[in-house]
């Protein structure tokens, strides 16, 4: 059976992939992870170039892509789910985060 990969993940220790097409609610997200094909199904809408999670992340927890935290969760996220503003808090460009009281 062959299996087309629609989404990439960046570094094995990241917890979400970046989609390179179009996804619809319900779809596979396949990827490759150590050689091997891994599967999560998008629980809605993902548009090209966005992220989705491969975990669940729960609120406060650290998003991980390019085996960097690029932001923290707002609120718990499933797996599946669109990783975005909606659900992401971006730790970048945040002077208020990296000051100490």
């Amino acid at each position: 059976m062959i299996v087309i990969k629609n989404s990439v993940l960046l570094h094995e220790n990241d917890n979400v992939v970046t989609v390179i097409r179009d996804i619809t609610a319900g779809e596979e997200v396949c990827y490759e992870k150590g050689g091997a094909v891994k599967k999560v199904t998008a629980t809605e809408s993902i548009p090209l170039g966005h992220k989705v999670a491969l975990s669940e992340i729960r609120e406060g927890i650290k998003v991980i892509k390019y085996d960097a935290v690029i932001g923290c969760a707002k609120k718990d996220i499933k797996v599946g789910d669109l990783v975005h503003v909606n659900n992401l808090e971006s730790i970048r460009g945040r002077g208020d985060l990296n000051t100490s009281n």
